[in-house]
This record gives structure tokens, sequence and C-alpha cells, in this order.
């Protein structure tokens, strides 16, 4: 359950992904989004939906006041026979808690984090918290937000660290870059960066421009690419243009082909100030692209420095820029990170690992005996 507008973000790999892997572990899992009336950006997340054959279920929601989505929530829980209720954000959270007046289930959630300042976060983000006290399972991407719920008051047992995941068999490379950037009706020169997410401040995409503005100013033939949409997008394109730099770094916006993008890079880029764990840096690392990323979060727990990719501290530009310096002039290097990333998803970050684990939680929460053990069971 998720509260979107738009195509989403970074939880809809995960949410939309689920319901395959889930249902080879004995569960049946529909998708279900609160969203705008008429959202042009919904038709994107319904083929996203269908391409990872997921069942989605919309729900019109016309605001707080909108009573009705209690009303229809209730009712699709009934018809369902909901076991578990899986919120992703502080308004599925809300909902939760008050369908379960009408209808009997478990509540669980998972936190991506509480990354976005707005002047309307706080009061979100205080609702959320409220929430997590009263649901029966916490399922956290990172470290940083298990320690965080714990120090919101829930309770240990309840809460859990289980970082997202990739599928490896769908992310896979199939292409090498020159045949990748072809996808794309785009110039590119010389060594291609590129990041993707939303176009918002805590994710310090005017960091990273600014970072490859001073490496071009050294002399340097690269390219940068940018992918997403968001508020920040007319700033982020003046930025651009006030440095004189729309011929080698270019907005892209809302990129439907992924994998062919990420193939296409020399080097992925993420400059967050803010994070959980980052789909994103999951997807560039299993495609095999070198990265540099901030050190905040999860980040640490899935790039091990000097190894699988570099780390650098957040907010600072000027050092941004000299680790990219660092792994642009350096083939061996950038071939040692790409493998050792492709090993350490395979290894510990596979999405099959990952819902195994959500399954076991569910599992717990019903009492239930895992699949394995009910088909063995039924077999003797």
């Amino acid at each position: 359950m998720r509260c979107v507008t738009g195509a989403g973000g970074g939880p809809e790999k995960t949410i939309l992904n689920s319901p395959r892997f889930l249902a080879r572990l004995g569960y049946d899992c529909a998708c279900a989004y609160l969203h705008p009336p008429d959202d042009p950006g919904f038709d994107v997340l319904r083929r996203r939906a269908d391409a990872a054959e997921a069942r989605l279920v919309g729900i019109p929601d016309r605001g707080p006041l909108d009573l009705g989505v209690v009303r229809r929530m209730a009712r699709l829980c009934r018809e369902e026979r909901v076991a578990v209720w899986h919120g992703h954000d502080y308004k599925s959270n809300a909902l939760g808690l008050l369908v379960r007046w009408y209808w009997p289930m478990k509540l669980a959630t998972t936190v991506h984090g509480w990354v976005q300042h707005t002047r309307r976060t706080p009061l979100y983000y205080a609702i959320d918290r409220f929430c997590l006290k009263r649901y029966d399972e916490i399922l956290c991407v990172s470290q940083d937000l298990y320690d965080q719920c714990l120090r919101l008051g829930v309770r240990p047992e309840r809460c859990h660290w289980v970082h997202n995941g990739i599928d490896t068999e769908q992310f896979t490379r199939r292409q090498k870059a020159a045949a990748a950037r072809r996808a794309f009706s785009r110039h590119v020169s010389g060594q291609l960066i590129g990041a993707m997410g939303r176009l918002s401040d805590e994710k310090g995409f005017d960091l990273l421009i600014d970072a490859v503005d001073r490496l071009l100013n050294e002399g340097y033939d690269i390219s940068l690419w940018i992918a997403g949409e968001g508020a920040q997008r007319a700033s982020l394109q003046k930025l651009i243009d006030d440095r004189g730099q729309s011929s080698r770094i270019q907005l892209l916006g809302h990129v439907e082909d992924t994998q062919s993008f990420y193939e296409a890079l020399d080097l992925f880029a993420l400059s967050s100030r803010r994070e959980g764990l980052p789909n994103v840096l999951l997807e560039a690392m299993a495609l095999e692209v070198p990265v540099v990323a901030t050190r905040i979060a999860g980040v640490p727990t899935l790039v091990e420095d000097g190894v699988s990719g570099l780390l650098v501290e957040p907010g600072d530009s000027v050092v941004l820029a000299g680790a990219l310096r660092q792994v642009l002039g350096d083939a061996a290097l950038r071939d040692c990170f790409a493998a050792a990333a492709r090993q350490t998803i395979e290894t510990t970050f596979s999405f099959e690992r990952r819902m195994r684990r959500v399954a076991g939680i569910y599992d717990a929460l019903l009492a239930r005996k895992p699949a394995a053990a009910q088909a063995a069971a039924h077999h003797a």
C-alpha cells in the first residue's frame, strides 16, 4: 500500500517486484496505490506493473478530506480477505490503522527514510512516527533507520533491518556502453557520468553539476546525464545554463528504459545529501557500472570504499569532483569496482534473498508455516 503522485520513485522498484517473488513463498499480493484522479503519471506506473507481472489496484484520492478512501480500502480488504497490510509511507500507515477498525488484519510497514524537507513534511513525519509505534512489524532499509525507529519507541522485537535488493536476473548487463548510447538521441562527448532520481534538494544534483563543471573547466572530456523529474528541474537547468554547460550536462527527464541508461555510462554518481538505501545505486552496481557515492545512511553497507566504489562526504562538490577525477582517470580501477560491485549484489543484495526475509516476517506475524514447510508436510 502506497500513496503516489506521478510514476512514483525508488520504493516502486521494491513494491512492484514483490508479488512474483512472494507468490513462490505462498503469498498472493496486490499493489494498491492512492493517487490523484486523472494523474497521467499513473499510466507509467501501470505499464511498470504490467512489466513486473504485478496486480495493480488504483484508488483515486482527492486529498486529506476524502474519507471515501477509508470506505473503499475497507471494502477492498474485506473482498480480498487481506491478512497483512504493508504500508510504505505516512499516509498508507495512517490509513492502515483506520481500515483495521473495519477489517481485522496485521499491520506491517517499510521505512524508506524521511528525506524530503518541505513546509508540510514535519507534520507528515510526525504522523508516521505516531503510526510506527502502533504497527505490528517495522522493516527498515538501512541501519540508521533501524536505530532511529528504536529511538522513537518501536519495540526491538517488532523492528527489522531488511535492506533493499535487486533482481539479479533482470539487472544483468546485456550490451556495451556504445551500443546502449544509441538508444538515446543525444550527443555524448567523452566519458559519460550518469545520475538518476527525483529532482529535489536531498538528491544533491546541484553539487554534482558543480563538480562536473569544475572538471570540464579543467579540460576533462566528459558529459553528464541526469535522469528524473521533480520540482527542481527549472532551477537545475538554470544552473547548467548559467555555467554555459548545456551541451555537456543534460537533464533527460523521465527515462523509461533505465537498463539502457545505466549500460550507457562510464560512471554512476550518487550525490545525495539524504537517503535510505537507494535503489538506483543497487541497479548501477548490478549492471557493473563503477560508482562514486556520498557516505550517508545505508550506502556504506552497500559500497565498500575503495573496493566496490568510492565514498565521499555529502555536501561538498570539491571533494565529489576529486573522486570523479580519480575514477575517470583510472580504467583499471573502474574495472575492479564494476566486478566487485556485481559480486556484492549477487552475494548480499539479491531481491530473492530480501523477499525470503520479508516472507519470514509475514510467516511469524501470522503464526504460519513457511511455504516450503507446508509443501513438505503435504507430501508427507
